[in-house]
């Protein structure tokens, strides 16, 4: 697929807008400009001078289009529908000259767009600033769960309710998650990518703020609810954001530098939580998140330009929102490819929600510890996403890649299952440590390629189709969490059968729905 190029990028952090008035190279060339000085009547002949040289097209991936060369002496002619000014934050591109006729070569197209070639936003790159601040907003999430792991026991205690009960305030959290992104979504392909995401962004504050003064466990679970509702509209938008300005392998490279960035939170979030919790207690945690957000929502405010233009948006209410969905849903390959993701991202949740009774309770290591492990394994997923983006892409398939990472999941929950069950003895906590460090590392092969190969299809609705990747993921996380607690805090099998359960279900979806050797491979 041709690869989009952008602008250069200035030195605030913004990015600059690249041109997209390329001619529709299938209509042959362009009626002929109004009479200008110098040129007879409107549509007359016009006296000869140097031609303008016809823009080089090219379908090769990586390869950019360039735009005719700039007019000689007087005014440009212009060509129907002139593009509308920049976006804040964009430079309004020159006005175009008037292109040659060029040969009817097509020039390859994403598989599904409901829109005209005109109605696709410029294309743009992403500067280093807006890259990071992209990253904070996809690291606010594992942020709010990871940081909030280690007090999990803790609050147990504090609250006075079984473990079953406080594990709820990672459900509703993650359910929050879900439910946010189908209406975050939606709501920035119809009024921009700003508003809906600085709303979200105060309601999160607030709510987490709330959550550090719960006096319950019914009060905390439902606080979580709403922080899950509103931080939805961060990681939904860092999405929809990257389809604005990227396409096909690009996108899938730009996928993984993002990992790189919001991989961080998993990182420190954990060991941030455990250090928290050596001069305070588990609502310091929600102290320290409270600030985060706040300075997230500053800086969002400040340096995050708006990404999708007034031409580009969608009209329309709750009905046209839905039916985009349901047409979005009504694409097997991208359904196939959502439902891969779902369920590889379950089988990390299922993860997230035992590890600290499995860590800390079964095989007795402290916070601190527990912190510790959870980083390393956070390390191990950046790094394979670095190897995704900087090794694989543009020289494997994503469907290859996507594969090598689900077969690695599957073999991982395998050997978690055998080593949890005893069949070969006590593995001790080396051995569960070493096949969870397995298993969140192959994520990072399966969540920038499933999230590329399913957006890749849509970019009539990136919103939209957004909120679908998010919500199913983090529904299908909402349920697997519970589940890995079925048996008591004295074993660790459900974790292991859940996770190996999630890793046949995202096989079967892939090789069910995506069919990638009957699909002409794209990227």
């Amino acid at each position: 697929m041709a690869e989009r190029t952008g602008g250069p990028v200035d030195g605030s952090g913004h990015i600059s807008q690249g041109r997209t008035d390329a001619p529709d190279i299938t209509a042959g060339p362009p009626p002929a400009a109004p009479g200008a000085a110098g040129t007879g009547s409107p549509g007359g002949p016009v006296p000869a001078g140097p031609a303008a040289p016809a823009p080089a097209v090219s379908a090769a991936p990586g390869v950019s289009v360039p735009g005719p060369a700039a007019p000689g002496p007087g005014p440009a002619a212009s060509l129907p529908g002139p593009a509308a000014p920049g976006p804040a934050g964009f430079a309004a591109p020159a006005p175009p000259a008037p292109p040659a006729p060029v040969s009817a070569t097509p020039v390859s197209a994403t598989p599904v767009s409901a829109t005209p070639a005109s109605a696709v936003p410029p294309a743009r790159r992403a500067g280093l600033l807006v890259t990071l601040v992209l990253g904070g907003m996809a690291a606010l999430p594992p942020l709010s769960m990871d940081m909030y792991l280690p007090a999990l026991p803790a609050v147990t205690d504090s609250l006075s309710a079984p473990a079953a009960t406080i594990q709820l305030t990672l459900t509703t959290c993650i359910a929050g998650l879900a439910l946010g992104q189908l209406v975050a979504g939606p709501l920035s392909d119809r009024w921009g990518r700003r508003g809906p995401l600085l709303t979200g962004m105060v309601v999160y504050v607030i709510a987490t703020a709330l959550c550090a003064l719960a006096p319950s466990a019914g009060a905390l679970i439902a606080l979580r609810l709403v922080q899950g509702l509103a931080g939805a509209a961060g990681i939904v938008i860092a999405r929809a954001v990257v389809r604005d300005l990227y396409e096909g392998v690009a996108m899938a490279r730009f996928f993984s530098t993002l990992m790189l960035i919001s991989g961080v939170a998993p990182v420190v979030a954990p060991l941030i939580g455990g250090q928290v919790l050596r001069f305070t207690d588990w609502r310091g945690i929600f102290l320290v998140l409270t600030g985060v957000g706040a300075v997230l929502t500053l800086v969002i405010l400040k340096w995050l330009p708006e990404t999708l233009p007034r031409e580009a948006r969608r009209a329309g209410g709750v009905g046209e929102s839905l039916r985009t969905m349901r047409g979005l849903l009504g694409d097997r390959v991208f359904t196939g490819y959502v439902l891969t993701g779902a369920f590889s991202f379950a089988a990390l949740f299922a993860y997230i929600a035992a590890s600290p009774f499995v860590v800390q309770e079964i095989y007795g290591a402290s916070p601190q510890t527990f912190s510790l492990l959870f980083g390393l394994n956070s390390i191990g997923l950046i790094a394979v996403g670095q190897i995704n983006g900087r090794l694989l892409v543009g020289r494997v398939s994503l469907d290859k890649a996507l594969v090598c990472g689900l077969v690695v999941i599957v073999l991982a929950s395998v050997a978690l299952t055998v080593m949890t069950t005893g069949a070969l003895g006590e593995p001790g906590l080396v051995g569960v440590a070493a096949g969870l460090f397995v298993l969140m590392a192959a994520q990072g092969l399966t969540m920038p390629n499933t999230n590329a190969l399913a957006l890749n299809r849509t970019p009539h609705a990136a919103g939209s189709a957004s909120a679908l990747i998010g919500t199913s993921g983090f529904l299908m996380g909402a349920a697997a969490s519970p589940l890995v607690g079925l048996a008591g805090e004295d074993t660790a099998v459900p974790m292991a059968v859940v996770q190996l359960g999630c890793g046949l279900a995202a096989v079967a979806s892939f090789l069910l729905l995506c069919r990638p050797w009957r699909t002409p491979a794209r990227l």
